[in-house]
């Protein structure tokens, strides 16, 4: 009793307890544990929001995953897949047009000067048809598609998820990946790919007449080089390139307008996210794909 009295706790220190090992020791002090909750709850905080995007990417390959297999599960929606066709056909071919003009003038312009100074005008359709077959028609291509049928793709799913028509098609027993998703991917990858040979026509057109009626080249041996470096292999490349860059922007229209939360605002910030993540998957897939087909065209 004497030992318990001359040892009192602290009335700032909570009351001894045992631990595991049976000994004996004193609680935290209360300034102490608040300040090691605070760091606590702020990790907690920081490793909730780093793990967000890996979450994000996590749910965008199980849906992606999904509208694959979907694919080839019937009924498919030929009425839906037709219409989104038409729709992004209709509003990506005049920009994808007339954003490719600028493109192959300044293309034109630039190698007939530059050709010029060393004496090989002659050779400027070849350098037009390397820019134009290579890296314009696919780039153009992605730019339009994804920056007017995927962002209206996005907002047409948003506005629906907001509406909980998506919960309404889960509960009549139809799955909105198979109804929704998979006609869009598909028709933004087919317009994809029919506006990317609509746009290397126009490109090489536009870089023909810049060249001839503009740069005074012969129009005889501007057509003749257009094949003296671009080949088959060319094309088949720059149109993997385009029918990629269709298949990713309509997969991220698709999950960020079925996933969006918040409301109208979060519709608004789907979008923008939308345009912005399929320019980035553009830039990637282009680098991809031309470091692994160089060979096939150097040969």
């Amino acid at each position: 009793m004497d030992m318990m009295a001359t040892r009192r706790v602290p009335s700032r220190v909570s009351l001894v307890h045992f631990d595991l090992s049976g000994g004996q020791r004193e609680q935290l002090h209360p300034t102490t544990r608040r300040r090691i909750q605070a760091v606590h709850g702020a990790m907690v905080m920081v490793v909730g929001q780093a793990a967000k995007p890996v979450r994000a990417m996590g749910d965008f390959f199980v849906m992606s995953l999904e509208t694959f297999v979907s694919i080839f599960r019937p009924p498919f929606a030929w009425r839906e897949y037709l219409f989104q066709c038409w729709f992004v056909a209709r509003v990506s071919t005049l920009p994808g047009v007339l954003m490719t003009i600028p493109w192959a003038v300044i293309s034109g312009f630039l190698f007939n000067v530059l050709l010029t100074d060393i004496g090989a005008a002659d050779f400027s359709g070849t350098g037009c048809a390397i820019f134009t077959v290579d890296q314009s028609a696919p780039i153009v291509t992605v730019l339009v598609v994804a920056g007017a049928g995927a962002t209206a793709m996005c907002a047409d799913l948003g506005a629906r998820t907001i509406r909980e028509e998506l919960d309404a098609l889960r509960v009549m027993g139809i799955n909105p990946i198979q109804a929704l998703a998979v006609p869009r991917v598909l028709a933004a990858t087919t317009i994809s790919l029919a506006l990317s040979s609509v746009v290397t026509a126009t490109g090489l057109i536009g870089a023909f007449f810049c060249s001839v009626f503009l740069m005074h080249v012969s129009a005889g041996a501007w057509v003749a080089g257009l094949t003296t470096l671009t080949h088959t292999i060319d094309v088949i490349i720059s149109m993997i390139k385009a029918t990629l860059f269709g298949l990713m922007a309509g997969l991220i229209a698709c999950y960020k307008g079925m996933s969006v939360g918040g409301g109208p605002a979060g519709v608004g910030r789907a979008v923008n996210e939308t345009v912005v993540f399929a320019f980035i998957v553009l830039f990637v897939i282009n680098i991809i794909v031309t470091a692994v087909g160089m060979p096939f065209m150097v040969s």
